[in-house]
């Protein structure tokens, strides 16, 4: 079985989720105008948008509480309850999973 690869517009649109989830200083604006070029909707680059900034948030609140708890700030919190959801919505409603 050969290696299919992907489209172009998927790898843009990795690009540009991972550099705004990691802060990236050149912001993914560079796939952005790939995604523009490729007819990608502005909807769909939205909720890329949009999901990759609450994986980012998410990640730094979950950074933030731990060092919380290893710096004795804070008491450490009971474990999660079974069933817990491994990924929250966005704010706009976007399922991150």
């Amino acid at each position: 079985m050969a290696d299919t690869p992907l489209h172009p517009s998927i790898v843009a649109m990795v690009s540009l989720a991972a550099n705004i989830a990691a802060n990236h200083p050149k912001k993914g604006l560079c796939q952005l105008e790939r995604l523009r070029g490729y007819g990608v909707s502005e909807e769909q680059i939205d909720m890329v948008v949009d999901i990759a900034r609450h994986l980012r948030d998410e990640a730094g609140q979950m950074l933030d509480a731990e060092f919380a708890i290893e710096a004795k700030q804070v008491a450490v919190p009971p474990p999660p309850a079974s069933g817990a959801a491994c990924c929250t919505p966005t704010a706009k409603g976007n399922s991150c999973c």
